[in-house]
Formats: C-alpha cells, structure tokens, sequence
C-alpha cells in the first residue's frame, strides 16, 4: 500500500520481529510497533492494533513463528500448542486467523525431532502464508476489476483495504485495479460504527492513492440507494461457508439485503484463506460480542448515556441468497459454488 509515497505492508517480519502498522493511531498518526512473543501479538490482535481477517490471519501465523523461535527445548510442543490456542482465542469470526496459526504449527511440528530446523521451518512458513495472502489479493483485485463499469459509483463498508490484509486488499483491490485502469469511479464509504473503520481506514487509504471518495453515516446508505447513486456494492468477508453465506462486519447484512431490493449487484471479495470448508452455514459462525464501551464511548468521553447498556456484536452473517457473486483470486463465482470452486 502507499502511505505518504512508501510502499508498506501492513504485517512483515524483520530481524526477528514481527511489525506492524498501529492501525489503532491512524489516520492522525502514522506508527509502527514492534512484536517479541507471541503474548504480544495475541494482545496486538484483541485491541485491534492489527485487524481485518487477511491480515490477522498473518499476525496469528508470526506470532506462532515468535513462539517456536522462543519455545524451551524441553517443552517445544507443550509450548506451541500453548501459543496456538491462545493466538487463535483472541478474536473467534474470522477464519484466516486460525488457518494462519494452524498452518505454522502443522509446519513447525513436522520436523521435530530437529528443533533448530523446526524454529526455522516456522519462519518460512509464516512468510509463505504471509506472501501467499498478498498475492490472492493482488489476483482477486486483477479479477474484480473486470465488473467495475467506468463512471460507477461503489459502496463499500468496513476496510477491506490493504491495512486489513497484508497488501493491496479484498474489496479495495478490486477498487484500486479498477482506478489504475483509468475508469472512472466514486467510492462511497460507510463510516462504519462503533470503531470507524471506513471512516478512519478506507478513507485514509483512498486519499492516499488519490481515488476520489466520500464518507457517509451507516444509516446513509439508504438515502443513496433510494435516489439511484449506487452502481455496485462490494465488501470484504471474515468467513465464508461452503453454502456461501459470509460472515463481516456489523452492518454488511442490511446492505445487501438494500441491494437486492433496489437491484444493486453485491460481491463479496476473499482470498483462500477466507474460506471456511468445515462450515457449512452462516449460523455456524461464531459472533464476536465486543465490550459495550466501543459504543458509548471515543477516547474516553462518552457518547451515549453512561447508565445505559449497550449491545456489540462486531459481525453480521450475510445469507448466500443476497450474494451476486464472490471474486476470488481464481475467478468470480456463485455464492453456493465459490467453495467448491477455489478447491480446485
């Protein structure tokens, strides 16, 4: 991604340290935080310091090469599988990151009894998992591209930018291919409360590549839908069912289902990695229910009525019916199919 001229990712490994971008002090502030052990990144990862299925999945896979890099040689498995279940706790939705720390740890235990070539392994592995998601991105942009008419007018919601992977994006790689073509297109984008990801993230990530765009309340989606200025909508996914109902962020579902009723084509954009082949239906997705502060309050000033309760599900399933299609770095496919299809 470009951020003030520099390329970056917003996960990588150097020197023996994970890095990453603060996403948490964007767009006021540009960071990056240094990770030792795989406490760190589970910390990291459940404050949202790093966030977005793809790029999750990235940090759950180095904090599991800190981890065998740091492990006893005595308790080497005992340790791993310590660090595998606590990394994969933190946030329960999203699938990547279970896939990502489950893949170093498969790796890793594949060479004991040869620790010094396991803890090696892990690193490996972890760059391989890391690469691979940049690459489907970059694909799925390159594929996604091709349904984006010159002169269209997108919504999207959450990010589902670079920073929530570990480049390029899902939804906005299809958006930044299609501005790099030369068409020309306008970017609606949800604010996306409680956190603002759209307001904070996307945006920040749109200004910074010069596509032209334009912040909008959650409940302002409608408004645009009524007066016809909403041409396509796409968005990113935390999980996706063989049935290909998804699972993203809070807020998602309404969208398509605004969609469907003023027959605005919805595409959802996911990597492999995205994909969950144990799970059969959206019902069987975990919901991950964050702390009622997030709503009632912004740097420690509240918002809403402090004596309140408030409810915070972070997700939303979006059933398949309301779907047009999946882009995926091998094509875009029917909901129902898009499982069976990136298998292949």
């Amino acid at each position: 991604m470009l951020i003030n001229g520099t390329q970056y990712r917003s996960v990588w490994f150097e020197h023996g340290r994970l890095k990453m971008i603060d996403q948490n002090k964007l767009p006021l502030e540009f960071g990056i935080k240094e990770y030792a052990n795989y406490l760190e990144v589970a910390a990291a990862i459940r404050e949202m310091t790093v966030r977005g299925a793809p790029a999750i999945g990235a940090a759950g896979a180095f904090g599991m090469a800190l981890a065998a890099l740091s492990a006893p040689d005595e308790k080497f498995r005992s340790y791993l599988r310590s660090a595998r279940d606590e990394l994969i706790s933190t946030r329960p939705t999203a699938v990547d990151l279970s896939i990502g720390v489950n893949y170093v740890y498969e790796s890793a235990l594949k060479f004991i009894p040869d620790l010094p070539h396991a803890r090696q392994v892990s690193v490996l592995a972890a760059n391989e998992f890391a690469n691979k998601s940049a690459d489907d991105c970059l694909d799925l942009g390159v594929v996604g591209a091709a349904i984006i008419p010159d002169g269209a007018r997108i919504l999207t919601h959450c990010n589902a930018g670079a920073l929530a992977t570990v480049d390029h994006g899902t939804a906005l790689s299809v958006i930044r291919q299609a501005h790099k073509q030369g068409k020309n297109i306008f970017v609606y984008v949800d604010e996306t409360r409680p956190r603002f990801q759209g307001a904070r993230l996307t945006a920040y990530e749109l200004e910074q590549e010069g596509i032209p765009h334009a912040i909008i309340t959650d409940s302002a989606a409608g408004f645009y839908f009524w007066k016809s200025e909403i041409d396509v909508v796409i968005t990113g996914a935390d999980r996706v069912c063989l049935n290909g109902d998804i699972a993203n962020k809070i807020g998602t579902y309404e969208k398509a289902v605004l969609a469907h009723v003023h027959e605005v084509p919805f595409y959802i954009a996911a990597p492999d990695s995205t994909f969950d082949f144990n799970c059969a239906k959206g019902e069987d997705i975990p919901i991950e229910i964050r702390d009622e502060d997030e709503i009632k309050r912004i740097n420690g000033s509240y918002l809403a009525n402090p004596g309140s309760p408030a409810l915070n599900p972070s997700f939303d399933i979006t059933p398949a019916k309301y779907i047009t299609g999946i882009i995926t770095p091998k094509g875009i496919f029917d909901p129902a199919e898009a499982a069976q299809k990136v298998q292949l």
